[in-house]
């Protein structure tokens, strides 16, 4: 039997609002609610709940489904096809891995069906509904490749805007922008906005950031990252979204943070435990490449 793999995606859940704790977070997802959106339902289904074991993890699936499907039954007697009509039939589903060390989660793309966007988007709205929209949100912001980040970065020949909007951490942080998530969480802030605009050029050194921090963990700047580069790192790290806009060959252009994602493959029908201990594994390199600690 042809094991089939599928891409997964890493990214991190920022719990929003003080009443979203990691302990009701494991609740609403043991719990889901079901939530409508266009002709079809979506909860999470199938959940395995690991979260109290030495390497925790929370494994479960992303399920779409009609509230009512046709379905082709076999009339025996006549020997022919009949409709049937059949309650809450499954469209589409994804696994996913929440680890909760790294507030990571790893999400499988369903081609057609659960795609890349569509997974945060609804994740979300099931966590929020569970608690009413109570005071209560979370984002899914995606963990970004680094090498085709600055891959991208580096065909822009001068860099006119920097927009970032990053959250505050729990429980990794980046050393290379430790200051700006002190500076976030000092003023008690579920989210900073950072824009910057130059026609003739930012005096910018994201390349150079991520350029030394790719060849060694342990680089350090003679100076400190700027706000606006330390919030670009910050939302390639996972905690939030950032963009560059700049010429390329005499247009303007824009590399976003989000359009760069770190990836794996794995099988599309995963044993929980198994996805669960590759998932780590990404997620721990990724600290170790970024010099992330707790």
């Amino acid at each position: 039997m042809i094991n089939r793999r599928g891409t997964y995606y890493l990214s991190r859940i920022i719990k929003i609002g003080e009443h979203l704790t990691h302990d009701l977070l494991i609740e609403a997802i043991n719990n889901s609610s079901e939530v409508i959106h266009g002709k079809y339902k979506w909860s999470i289904t199938d959940v395995e709940d690991k979260s109290n074991i030495t390497n925790p993890y929370i494994f479960g699936n992303l399920s779409k489904y009609h509230e009512q499907g046709e379905v082709k039954l076999i009339d025996e007697v006549g020997k022919k096809q009949v409709n049937a009509v059949a309650d809450d039939l499954l469209k589409a589903s994804t696994p996913f891995v929440y680890l909760p060390d790294y507030s990571g989660i790893a999400y499988m793309h369903v081609w057609n069906d659960i795609d890349v966007e569509t997974f945060p988007n609804r994740f979300e709205q099931i966590i929020k509904s569970y608690f009413d929209d109570f005071f209560v949100d979370c984002k899914l912001d995606p963990v970004s490749d680094l090498r085709s980040f600055l891959q991208r970065l580096e065909s822009l020949e001068k860099i006119t805007e920097i927009n970032a909007k990053v959250h505050p951490t729990n429980p990794l942080f980046g050393r290379l922008w430790s200051d700006l998530d002190k500076y976030v969480k000092g003023r008690n802030a579920d989210q900073v906005e950072i824009n910057e605009k130059s026609n003739s050029g930012l005096n910018t050194r994201i390349k150079e950031f991520i350029r030394e921090i790719l060849k060694s963990n342990s680089w350090q700047p003679a100076k400190d990252a700027d706000l606006a580069d330390a919030a670009i790192l910050m939302a390639a790290d996972g905690y939030g979204v950032g963009k560059a806009i700049g010429i390329e060959s005499g247009e303007e252009v824009q590399v976003e943070t989000s359009k760069s994602r770190k990836t794996f493959l794995f099988s599309k029908t995963p044993n929980p435990e198994q996805l669960a201990n590759k998932a780590r594994k990404i997620f721990a390199q990724v600290s170790k490449e970024r010099d992330m600690k707790h």
